[in-house]
């Protein structure tokens, strides 16, 4: 029987939780004021005009409620703005404003950084291989 330390989900889950752990002490070390799951929001809003808050959750494979959650917070930060979606009254389109669009311009160096750190050391084709064992597994689960 394989320990618990030998199973690949239980490693690709310790990996994500360590990865989380470092890029939010960053994020705090840098006095940027937003946690991990809001720049991952703020990350996919900039990559998507006009997405709704159902596609964001599906995007950021994130429950309906805690994507509600986290619009309140980066909306109170000045971060995006909602608009009603016309004839649904309970859609809405999320956008960032000026202000989110400087935060993610701004902040996206040091992102590229700690992205640079996280794959230090791998070659391109085990950077690939990587990706496609991680592809399969979640092909496989679904």
């Amino acid at each position: 029987m394989k320990r618990i330390e030998d199973v690949i989900l239980y490693q690709i889950d310790l990996t994500t939780k360590v990865a989380k752990h470092y890029s939010q002490g960053e994020l705090t070390r840098l006095g940027l004021g937003i946690t991990i799951e809001q720049w991952i929001v703020l990350k996919i809003i900039s990559e998507n005009e006009n997405s709704t808050q159902k596609e964001l959750a599906s995007k950021s494979y994130r429950d309906p409620a805690s994507i509600t959650r986290t619009m309140v917070i980066l909306e109170k930060k000045g971060f995006i703005q909602r608009s009603a979606v016309p004839n649904n009254a309970r859609a809405y389109y999320v956008n960032l404003t000026k202000k989110g669009v400087l935060f993610v311009d701004e902040n996206m160096k040091i992102i590229k950084q700690h992205r640079e750190l996280s794959i230090k050391g791998i070659s391109e084709k085990d950077l690939n291989t990587l990706s496609n064992v991680l592809a399969k597994i979640r092909e496989n689960m679904s």
